[in-house]
């Protein structure tokens, strides 16, 4: 939902998702899917900012995580790799190995 402000300064929110056009008259005039239509203060390009801020928010938290956990796991394979030669770390490697993957801490 975006916030906008109707002419009388009262502050409604307005699905953009039913949002079907914005006419910018002397006054900016919102139409939705239904058939109502709002006259709000804002410019139609303010409104369009906080339409495409609010689908990107969306967006960004129904995306995976940042990958930040696979990096991590990079670099310890790589740590891993380069100090083989080390007895203590053979017998650790040896107990990691034991552990099923999907319940491996990386």
């Amino acid at each position: 939902m975006i916030p906008l402000t109707r002419l009388d300064k009262q502050v409604m929110y307005v699905n953009p998702d039913h949002i079907v056009s914005i006419e910018e008259t002397p006054d900016t005039v919102i139409t939705l899917f239904n058939g109502y239509h709002f006259i709000v203060k804002e410019p139609a390009a303010d409104i369009i900012t906080k339409v495409v801020a609010f689908r990107a928010r969306i967006i960004r938290r129904a995306g995976g995580p940042a990958g930040k956990k696979y990096l991590a796991r990079a670099k310890k394979n790589l740590f891993r790799s380069a100090t083989l030669n080390r007895d203590s770390s053979i017998t650790n490697r040896d107990e990691h190995e034991r552990v099923p993957f999907h319940s491996q801490e990386f």
